[in-house]
């Protein structure tokens, strides 16, 4: 048993310093609970399977948890506390942030507008700048490791690079890498343990395009179908119900080849220049964001939208005529002999480390749909997102003293 461990049957009392107080998920790479620090503080700790961990990822996991204290320059990314990578069960401590994940939100709410796409890809890509800046890649980036919580953005599981691709046969991992494959790069969903920055590039591409449109790159019912997909070259990523200013960009970063991806820091601009393009800056792109996603409107006065962009952010999000309109808003109507098609996704793999769903029909590896356009998915009876993001906007913003 690790230093300072004590369970009790399957579920732990203690990890480390820290007291559990609930259990947060599980999947195949393991267990998160949320705990407390001797003085209260709330910790995220993921619990990892001990099985098929050998002494050097052990040790590679201890090298890896040492330099990840060291990441500095971002505030979006989890903060690295704690790691024993050789208890029983190794254990890593972070910090933990409230709020649903990118996942959980596009599947309930819809997809993003695309100025609140631009800045989403604007804040992660500023984050995996510093990351990469520390020597680390994330190498698992994905849209239910994006917390979207009430100061934006954040990257969590941050600190698991060492295990995600520690053995050869990780692919096989039932739960691990079925929920992960979807927004692996080629080299990586190829078996090549030594990736670059242009991985968590690809991979943020992925986020992106899930935030943009609801859907991955490549899809399919078993991991072998997808990761076929991925690793051929002439197979093009779906990337139907992107907007048209968004294309450019994510087609870029999905790129086959590593070398001809954009930098992280040319991402970080291209989105940046695409909040500009949509009228807003760059701090009021991220509080629309915020109110979008976590549900909060900015608490003080010098954090809030001017009436005039408030006006502009909800005029954009309520358009519905304009070419780039948002799929959010629902699917074009179905041909009078055709039937409607469905308002949910029902056998649709998940993309967490929850079970995954087998679809209904297989994807063949050689063949992606490239006109598939996805139906978006909302709750009953609810306005569209974009209608209920303006409402909100100009229920919040709209009689607030300008800046």
């Amino acid at each position: 048993m690790g230093r300072h461990e004590l369970y009790m049957e399957d579920n732990p009392a203690q990890i480390g310093r820290y007291t559990v107080a609930r259990r947060l998920g599980s999947g195949g790479m393991g267990e998160v609970f949320l705990a407390y620090s001797p003085a209260g503080s709330p910790v995220a700790v993921k619990v990892i399977r001990s099985d098929r961990l050998d002494e050097a990822t052990r040790a590679r996991f201890e090298r890896e948890a040492l330099i990840a204290r060291t990441v500095i320059g971002t505030n979006r990314v989890a903060r690295f506390l704690d790691a024993d990578p050789y208890a029983r069960r190794p254990w890593l401590a972070m910090e933990y942030v409230a709020g649903a994940t990118l996942l959980d939100h596009v599947d309930s709410e819809g997809v993003l507008p695309l100025p609140l796409v631009a800045s989403l890809g604007a804040l992660l890509a500023e984050g995996l700048a510093a990351v990469h800046d520390a020597g680390l890649l994330h190498r698992d980036l994905k849209p239910q490791n994006i917390i979207l919580g009430v100061d934006g953005p954040m990257i969590i599981d941050f600190g698991l690079a060492a295990l995600v691709d520690a053995s050869q046969d990780s692919l096989s991992q039932p739960g691990m890498i079925i929920g992960t494959v979807r927004c692996m790069p080629p080299e990586q969903a190829g078996g090549n343990p030594r990736v670059t920055p242009a991985a968590d590039v690809y991979a943020l591409g992925t986020v992106l395009l899930y935030a943009a449109a609801g859907h991955y790159p490549y899809d399919g019912p078993k991991w072998q179908a997808i990761a076929a997909q991925v690793t051929n070259p002439q197979v093009v990523p779906d990337l139907s119900g992107v907007p048209a200013a968004l294309l450019p960009l994510i087609a870029s970063m999905l790129t086959h080849e590593p070398q001809d991806r954009p930098t992280v820091a040319a991402v970080a601009a291209t989105c940046a220049g695409l909040v500009g393009d949509a009228g807003l800056t760059p701090a009021d792109a991220r509080w629309a964001l915020v109110a979008c996603t976590a549900g909060r409107s900015p608490a003080s006065a010098a954090h809030r939208l001017s009436p005039s962009i408030a006006a502009r952010l909800a005029e954009l999000l309520a358009a519905t005529d304009d070419i780039d309109r948002s799929p959010l808003d629902g699917p074009p109507p179905a041909p009078a002999d055709e039937p409607a098609a469905p308002q949910d996704r029902d056998g649709k793999p998940a993309e967490t480390d929850r079970q995954t769903p087998e679809r209904t029909a297989p994807v063949e590896p050689s063949a992606v749909p490239s006109g598939r356009t996805p139906t978006p998915r909302r709750r009953p009876g609810r306005p569209p997102a974009s209608s209920r993001v303006a409402d909100d906007l100009r229920r919040q913003y709209g009689v607030q003293i300008s800046l």
